[in-house]
């Protein structure tokens, strides 16, 4: 027997009794006659206790552990003189009565410690070193549980777990796919799925009417924090429901899990229409955590001979409270380089300080007059004291960009609250969007969302602009800015789900050769169905208070797509190539 407690069980009511312990060395002390070998396993570390007065050779041999070696220890357990308040096994030790090494390690490439000093690629290569460290093993574990309450939840909600194909057909909308050659034949290839849309939509008309599953999906897209090219959604459909229905289902599954797996009683969950979200915020998945919403000054601003501002489409503000006498010229430099950063893409900024002697100062201070100032101020509920922050320029690009000046001002003025969850869902995302450089349209979700029932007439009858202002009954949870789930009501009608296409710029011959079987499907008695799709990573993510989702999947991608560890993508030989009939350069 290797083992008949582990290294994070024994407790003083264990005193006095014999035990097995098998784990790895964490670190070996000595003081004197006495060895201290600190032994660790996923459950936790015991102290084991070897005395050469006791048993010379034992205690040389303990001596001879190198960090990392196996071994398994029985022995006595008894309680510690000097106990370890820091430890749940801190009031223990064994005293050792025999030792046996199991394997030897090499010395690690990096501490396994809490606060190592691996740097993250060298960790990824050594993964399986790494996830023996306390803040990765516990984000694994983390995600069982995770997957285990969303099992339950969804399981007494009536869902069936079924499972659907990882080797598909590619489609042309959406990420890049995955490709896999077939051998058997030649030519033509598999997709791996971005999600299993289609053939959930196939369950609910077969008559499965609550299905879920958690399940792996590809995009072969770039890489971010929150993105890897393989990821995990909490995928679900529902037929005969609306989006008030669906909504209520998964309101109670984030409620339900992040209440069984970390205590969090979350608040209220509020909907915003996407038209406001971008309006205040500027982003589709808005942080309300904090307030320092966006304010509207284009007519305010316009018409005063400052040509920035007048030949912009909209001029944008944030009020930054209490900020008027803290941010140095400096200050505001620095903020300025910010904003006119690639990323964000401003060409400038302009503030306007209303000081807390009722004075004003301001970067365009020479086109406007104090009072007209103190009118934008008083328009965004500025008060003395306080900074207002302003970018102008096309639409779309500035709310973006102010957007995340707004986010930046929360982080540099310590208004987010990582211990503060907020939950919202967007609603009445536009169906679809223009696309100039293919000069078409693009679904906003996918093509199979349904309009809003109101906008059905016009989707079918209207004109390009009234195209722009179609209305999807799509929706977005959203938690302290992080989009963690989306999903809509689906088209359920053959002849729709064509038009659909049509707007979309799909040719008949190639609505019926990529979707024919979903749109046959249809004219078998398809029930109104609608879904959502859960990033199970992010969730993970988002409930520890973390950015990177990749601590939360045991064997993650670096920012190139690689698997460092394993060395994949690889080449592969030439006979393997012959049999799939790719004829590749391969010099």
């Amino acid at each position: 027997m290797y083992r008949t407690v582990n290294c994070g069980e024994l407790r003083l009511s264990h005193v006095g009794q014999e035990v097995i312990l098998s784990g790895w060395v964490q670190a070996t002390r000595e003081f004197g006659s006495l060895t201290f070998v600190d032994l660790r396993d996923r459950y936790g570390i015991t102290q084991l206790v070897f005395n050469i007065e006791d048993d010379r050779e034992l205690c040389e041999k303990a001596r001879e552990l190198g960090r990392e070696y196996v071994i398994k220890a029985s022995g006595l357990v008894r309680e510690r003189s000097n106990k370890n308040p820091n430890r749940p096994t801190g009031d223990v030790e064994m005293e050792v009565k025999s030792l046996a090494i199991l394997n030897k390690s090499k010395v690690p490439p990096f501490t396994i410690e809490d606060e190592s000093d691996g740097g993250e690629d060298l960790r990824m290569k050594y993964r399986y070193l790494d996830m023996r460290r306390n803040p990765v093993k516990d984000k694994i574990i983390f995600r069982s549980q995770v997957a285990f309450a969303v099992r339950k939840y969804l399981m007494d909600q009536n869902f069936i777990e079924i499972e659907t194909p990882c080797l598909i057909k590619s489609t042309p909308e959406g990420a890049r796919d995955f490709v896999v050659p077939s051998r058997m034949n030649p030519g033509q290839f598999y997709a791996l799925p971005q999600s299993p849309q289609t053939f959930k939509q196939i369950l609910m008309v077969a008559g499965f009417d609550r299905y879920f599953q958690i399940v792996k999906c590809f995009r072969d897209e770039d890489l971010r924090a929150d993105r890897q090219p393989e990821f995990t959604q909490i995928d679900c459909e529902m037929a005969f429901v609306t989006r008030d229905q669906v909504l209520d289902v998964f309101e109670g599954l984030t409620r339900y899990v992040c209440k069984a797996v970390r205590d969090i009683d979350l608040p209220e969950f509020p909907r915003m229409s996407y038209d406001d979200a971008m309006r205040l915020y500027g982003s589709d998945k808005p942080d309300t955590r904090f307030e320092m919403t966006i304010s509207d000054l284009t007519g305010n601003a316009q018409g005063h001979g400052f040509g920035v501002f007048d030949q912009a489409e909209v001029v944008l503000g944030i009020n930054a409270t209490g900020q008027a006498g803290e941010y140095s010229n400096k200050d505001i430099n620095k903020l300025t380089d910010w904003v006119k950063r690639p990323q964000i893409g401003a060409k400038g900024l302009v503030y306007v300080k209303w000081n807390a002697d009722g004075s004003i100062k301001s970067s365009v201070g020479k086109f406007y007059s104090d009072e007209t100032l103190i009118s934008w101020c008083e328009k965004m509920g500025a008060a003395k004291g306080d900074m207002l922050l302003i970018l102008s320029g096309e639409l779309d690009a500035t709310r973006k960009q102010m957007g995340e000046l707004r986010l930046e001002m929360g982080r540099r003025l310590d208004l987010i609250d990582p211990a503060v969850f907020k939950p919202l869902w967007v609603v009445d995302f536009p169906l679809m969007e223009w696309d100039p450089d293919s000069n078409r349209f693009h679904a906003m979700h996918h093509p199979f969302t349904a309009p809003k029932s109101e906008d059905i007439d016009k989707m079918l009858d209207g004109d390009h602009e009234t195209m722009k202002k179609l209305r999807a009954d799509a929706y977005d949870l959203v938690i302290n800015g992080v989009e963690i789930g989306g999903g809509s009501i689906r088209i359920h009608d053959r002849a729709l789900q064509e038009k659909n296409f049509k707007l979309l710029g799909f040719t008949e011959e190639e609505s019926e050769k990529q979707f024919g079987f979903l749109m046959g499907a249809f004219e078998y008695g398809a029930p109104p169905h609608g879904g959502i799709a859960f990033g199970f990573d992010r969730f993970c993510a988002v409930m520890q208070g973390s950015v990177s989702i990749r601590d939360f999947i045991a064997f993650p991608k670096n920012n190139m797509g690689r698997d460092v560890m394993i060395d994949a993508p690889a080449s592969i030989d030439a006979e393997q190539l012959e049999e799939l009939g790719l004829n590749l350069n391969l010099e």
